[in-house]
């Protein structure tokens, strides 16, 4: 069960291939499996926005006007003639679905801070 539909990853992106619309359907239903395995009890519609945002990531932008840098990358580097590149990733890598700190937060899966003591028990 996906939490967006096609049209809800294109909406405000871009338009998808035929090609991309099917694997597309494919990334929707693994980010939703993602989603619960971190947040099951997220609203439906923040789930959805999630799930956009995690598919849209993947796909990138596509075409000519596409970034020289890969989406999710927080440093980057390139050179000319001596064909370099190195990127630093924020999350998860090229090619893979991902949960953002932001998505996480937004799903109310953020990092929490806390300790308990199993002798706080035992004392009245």
């Amino acid at each position: 069960m996906a939490y967006a539909a096609i049209e809800d990853v294109e909406a405000g992106f871009r338009a998808l291939s035929s090609e991309e619309k099917q694997r597309c359907a494919a990334l929707l239903e693994e980010a939703a499996v993602l989603i619960d395995a971190c947040a099951a009890q997220a609203a439906p519609e923040r789930k959805g926005l999630v799930s956009c945002r995690m598919v849209r990531r993947l796909l990138g932008e596509g075409g000519q006007d596409a970034p020289l840098f890969p989406a999710g990358a927080t440093q980057g580097s390139s050179s000319a003639l001596g064909y370099s590149q190195s990127w630093t990733m924020n999350g998860g890598s090229v090619g893979e679905l991902y949960l953002s700190k932001l998505e996480k937060k937004l799903l109310g899966a953020g990092s929490r801070i806390g300790a308990a003591s199993p002798l706080e028990e035992m004392c009245p």
